[in-house]
Parts: structure tokens; C-alpha cells; sequence
């Protein structure tokens, strides 16, 4: 009896070293311009070339300004070292033929968002990518995990990858959200339940009668989450929603995807299957989730106190003093009292369609909080980004006070001109929250669209029921 984890292995095991690790068959590799400049320069100075090119895909994403507007190219960046990044990236995979869809791309996005909506990310593949995030793609029955710029270069050369096998562990959620709480509120629940190490080790399955009624978007979100849990892979066994969007994006012919669709329907666990670690969350019993601190499991419901101790321990204490000090929280009780400065819907988290779509369900016909000095919408691909204009999301937004951009990692991470000034507090939907990650001293909560977008017109964190 073997888990989906175990038979996406199995199915993948090249052969075990003497290390003990072993070589895993890399079924799709997605390159963008931060982890990959060493890597083909490695290709280069070997006189190697890739392996298999069509398993190759790249974008710029991460250094990329959102406010592009047509006719930009690379080298009207204006930081010098983005600029070099992205032009770099256009001259390897010009140099080697890999297909990219470079800034000017209509196409173009985050590539943790482009994937699965270009019908690259297929269930039953191995993913990988220079990136932490790419657990995302374990949300259609992927084994997908972040590699680092040496591992990029092995794979390009060999198509394989050198990896230990990870242990199992089922997280279940059952039950049905109470309004206006997605599946953003339903991971950094998880994560304040088991820290920020509580999945190291493991790849996690999320299943559960949850799961089985979310959508691919929202099991993106999950998945993408799992690796602030500690975990390597995240993971969702493929059903008819997964075939259903599957169908949708791919590119297959309907032959060779009525014979794929027979394969996607036995990648599931196995009823008696075991696991090394299994944990059951009551989702009716979660309320919006907001981040106080300076990571991801620092975490509590909207209206609860922010914590001034969390347990005895002496570095618990010390961590909560500096995360509180940080953060800028001196007398306030609970999140409600903090002023914000800023908010961002975006980045790989939260950029989809529907994300943009349940932000503007609470924007509609409102206007953003005077404190509010910039709230950004950050499409997470130039076709969601166009779509979302098809349905007037974007005037929905504008008409609100927000700025509409292009897409990109944005301020997600300091790396692009969209960044914190110090002390700015940003609500922001992203995935992290560590010192500077968004701009140097910037002080960061995440949550979820829903809540960012109430925070936007509200001032400060609230009820957006």
C-alpha cells in the first residue's frame, strides 16, 4: 500500500547512490532570471548543453518593474543588476533554445502561475525550479520542489536530480469555511498550529472533504504554503476538478488526454497506505488569519490579542520580544489597533483569477482608507491580467483608489522597484514576512485577498463580514 508521494517516486527513481540519496527523473523544469545565470554559465564553461529542451520553460518574474506598459524591454530596466538578470536570461535561452516568454510576452507572469495555466504543469510529473515556491505545483498531483543554482545546472545537463526521499504526512481538512475565510486562512492556520518546521522531512498530502470541494486555485494556495510549514513538497491527488482544468489549459489532443486522464486517475493514495505523521483540522472553526510577527507562524485570528509570550521557553520569549519590537507593536492589544500604509494582491500565493476576483467582491463601490498612501493589484500572468480586464476587475480596482499593474513577483520580495520604505506596515498576500523581505525594515502581515482588500478600504485589519 503506498502513498501518492511514494508512487510519484517510484515512478520517477532513476537509482539509489551510495550516498544513500537518490536520482529522481525531472519530468518539467521552469527556469526564471535569478537562479539561472550561474547555471548556464556552468553549461557553458563544460561545454554541456540541456538534455531535453522541451522540458525546459522560462520567465522573467522576479526583477521585473509592474509598470512596464507597452513596447518595454530589458533594457530599459533601471537597476543595474535586475537588468543584467533578465537580459541574461533572454541570451541563454536564445543560446541554448529554451522557450521563454520574455518581458515582452503577453504570456509572461510569475512562473509558478503560468505553468499550470499554459498546460505545462501536468498531474503524475516531477517539477522542479530555482525557486522555494515551486511546491505549487503539487495542487494537480505533482512531486514539485525548489532546487538551488548548482541543482539548476544538474538538471539542465542530465534531466535528473540528486534527492533524498522524504517522509509522509497526511494533513487533513474537513468541514466547511465560514464566510469570507479561503484557503490562504486555512494554511497559515496550519502553520501557526505546527511552525514554520513542522513539515521538515516530509512531503505533505493535503486531503480531506475540504480539499475535495476547493478549487485548482485554492489548491495552489496551499500547496505553495507548505514550504513556510518546513516542508519540501506539497501535494493533491488529481480528481475531476484537477482533470476539468487540466482539460481547460492543456495543449494536448483529446486522444492523448483520454489516455493521460486514466493515468491521473490512479495517482492517489492507497486506502491502506501509511503514514508517518498524519494531523485532522475543523475548518469551520477557523476565522480570518492575519500574521503579527516576523514569520509565517506567527499567526492568529483577526480579532484575537497579538501575543506577548507564546510559551515559556526562554528563545520563544526573546523571538516575541524581537518579532513584536520589529514589527513595531508597543502598546497595541490586537492587529485592529495597527495603522497600515500599504497593500499588495499579488504574488504566486495569490495572483490568480479568483484571488483578484474575491478582492474585488469587497472593494465594489468603495474607496481606499485615507492611511492607505498605495494599495497595488499585481496580476500573476499577462492572460490573468487580461482576463481580469475582460471581467472589469480592473476599473473595479481603479474606481476604488488602487493601482493596477503588469505581472510579476512584485512585493513579494525586495528585488523590483515595488518595495516598503522603512517602518511601512503592508498588508500584504504573499507568502513571507521575514525582516526586509519586502523592502528594508518594511513591516509585513499576510493574509488573505479577502482580507487584504478589506484592510484597504477599512484602514487597518477588521471584519470583512
Amino acid at each position: 500500500m503506498k502513498t501518492l508521494y511514494d508512487k510519484l517516486w517510484e515512478e520517477h527513481h532513476v537509482t539509489q547512490l551510495d550516498s544513500g540519496e537518490s536520482l529522481l527523473y525531472i519530468d518539467r523544469h521552469y527556469l526564471h532570471e535569478v537562479t539561472s545565470p550561474q547555471a548556464f554559465e556552468g553549461l557553458s564553461k563544460k561545454n554541456l548543453k540541456p538534455w531535453r529542451l522541451d522540458a525546459n520553460i522560462a520567465t522573467p518574474d522576479h526583477n521585473v518593474p509592474t509598470t512596464r506598459g507597452n513596447n518595454f524591454t530589458s533594457d530599459l530596466i533601471n537597476d543595474e543588476i535586475s537588468k543584467i538578470q533578465v537580459v541574461e536570461l533572454d541570451k541563454n535561452c536564445n543560446k541554448f533554445g529554451i522557450k521563454q516568454f520574455d518581458i515582452q510576452s503577453n504570456k509572461q507572469g510569475i512562473v509558478h502561475v503560468i505553468g499550470p495555466e499554459l498546460g505545462y504543469t501536468l498531474p503524475g510529473m516531477t517539477i522542479v525550479c530555482g525557486d522555494s515556491h515551486t511546491s505549487t505545483h503539487g495542487a494537480l498531483g505533482c512531486l514539485a520542489m525548489g532546487i538551488g543554482t548548482s541543482e539548476v545546472e544538474h538538471v539542465l545537463a542530465t534531466q535528473c536530480l540528486k534527492v533524498s526521499k522524504l517522509k509522509n504526512m497526511n494533513v487533513r481538512f474537513e468541514g466547511v469555511p465560514q464566510v469570507n475565510v479561503s484557503s490562504k486562512d486555512i494554511v497559515l492556520y496550519l502553520i501557526g498550529k505546527i511552525g514554520t518546521a513542522g513539515g521538515t522531512g516530509y512531503a505533505i498530502e493535503f486531503s480531506g472533504s475540504y480539499i475535495d470541494k476547493l478549487s485548482v486555485e485554492g489548491r495552489m494556495t496551499i500547496c505553495n504554503m507548505a514550504i513556510e510549514a518546513g516542508a519540501k513538497v506539497g501535494l493533491i491527488a488529481p480528481d475531476e476538478t484537477t482533470i476539468d482544468y487540466v482539460k481547460k489549459n492543456s495543449f494536448l489532443d483529446d486522444e492523448l488526454f483520454n489516455q493521460a486522464k486514466q493515468c491521473w486517475k490512479s495517482l492517489r493514495t492507497d486506502d491502506k497506505a501509511v503514514f508517518d505523521n498524519e494531523i485532522e483540522i475543523d475548518v469551520s472553526k477557523i476565522k480570518p488569519q492575519v500574521t503579527w510577527g516576523t514569520s509565517p507562524e506567527m499567526v492568529v485570528n483577526f480579532d484575537d490579542p497579538i501575543p506577548t509570550i507564546i510559551d515559556s521557553n526562554e528563545e520563544s520569549k526573546k523571538n516575541v520580544e524581537l518579532a513584536r519590537s520589529y514589527m513595531g507593536i508597543q502598546n497595541e492589544s490586537k492587529l485592529s489597533d495597527l495603522v497600515f500604509d500599504k497593500v499588495f494582491i499579488g504574488s504566486c500565493t495569490n495572483s490568480r483569477i479568483e484571488d483578484l476576483r474575491q478582492a474585488a467582491e469587497i472593494v465594489k463601490g468603495k474607496t481606499i482608507a485615507e492611511n492607505i498612501s498605495e494599495a497595488i493589484v499585481v496580476p500573476g500572468s499577462g492572460l490573468v491580467k487580461e482576463q481580469a480586464e475582460n471581467e472589469g476587475l480592473d476599473k473595479v480596482f481603479t474606481d476604488a483608489g488602487f493601482i493596477w499593474r503588469d505581472p510579476g513577483c512584485s512585493m513579494c520580495l525586495g528585488m523590483n522597484p515595488d518595495q516598503l520604505k522603512p517602518h511601512e506596515r503592508c498588508a500584504s498576500t504573499s507568502n513571507r514576512n521575514f525582516e526586509g523581505r519586502q523592502g528594508y525594515l518594511g513591516r509585513t502581515h499576510l493574509m488573505s485577498p479577502i482580507m487584504a482588500a478589506f484592510t484597504a478600504i477599512n484602514g487597518t485589519v477588521g471584519d470583512p463580514s
